[in-house]
């Protein structure tokens, strides 16, 4: 533990050296971090989506430094310095865990999830989706909406529901394209099919922006290898001609 905590006391006077010192780390401002917090914290999913151990590890201290310098910002508005920010998510985590720190029974992770959320109605919320991010990709904010309101009882009943509602939807969106309705209403039902899709990969364990990304990368890699075996340039190319590439790059 000493060790951990030196390390993290090694961070922290690195920071303020930068701080003093440093003409680009004296400039930043939190809102001069957020787009580079941003680009950190998607480099980490890649890491992870790669399973990437060093990656891994080496994207976790970039975020940690990200977090003591906006902790270094705070400190210098005398609004809050990294002490109460790591006091505040100690306190929040005991008070969430009430089946570790408390007297109630969970039966399993469910139950977890449940007491959470109306824990943070009690706090104040005003509803159980407030704690969604704005900024979310859409994708994920669709999967954590439908998450959490599971939590209060509102959700299907099975995966056979689900499907159901994702064939309706697919007829509603065919059948806007096909009355060639507005455009407004075309896309609007378009993201009916993609919310329903989300919700029936939730119920089948899958997480659709994971499951979206993985495609995206065998997509990546197997255009590239047209473009790497191309005895032309791609637009002298015929399509059957990518495509016979295409089919041997799904062999690769």
């Amino acid at each position: 533990m000493q060790q951990k905590l030196d390390a993290f006391a090694r961070l922290l006077t690195i920071m303020d050296e930068l701080r003093e010192q440093c003409p680009w780390d004296r400039k930043q401002t939190f809102q001069s971090l957020r787009n580079l917090t941003i680009e950190e914290t998607y480099e980490l999913a890649d890491a992870i989506l790669d399973e990437d151990l060093d990656g891994i590890k080496e994207e976790i201290g970039d975020l940690l430094l990200h977090m003591v310098f906006y902790a270094r910002i705070g400190d210098e508005k005398g609004a809050f310095d990294i002490a109460d920010a790591l006091n505040d998510i100690c306190d929040k985590l005991i008070k969430r865990h009430p089946h570790i720190y408390g007297d109630v029974t969970v039966k399993g992770e469910e139950d977890v999830k449940k007491n959470w959320e109306q824990l943070k109605l009690r706090e104040g919320k005003k509803s159980v989706l407030s704690g969604v991010p704005r900024s979310l990709p859409a994708m994920v904010k669709a999967y954590r909406m439908q998450d959490k309101t599971k939590q209060v009882g509102f959700e299907w009943e099975n995966s056979e529901q689900v499907w159901a509602k994702v064939e309706e939807e697919l007829a509603e969106f065919r059948e806007a394209m096909d009355q060639e309705l507005p455009f407004e209403k075309r896309e609007e039902e378009f993201g009916d099919v993609l919310f329903s899709l989300i919700n029936y990969a939730r119920f089948q364990n899958i997480d659709p922006e994971t499951a979206l990304e993985r495609v995206n990368q065998k997509f990546k890699k197997r255009f590239e290898y047209i473009e790497a075996n191309a005895p032309k340039g791609l637009q002298e190319m015929s399509l059957a001609e990518m495509d016979a590439l295409w089919e041997e790059a799904k062999g690769k």
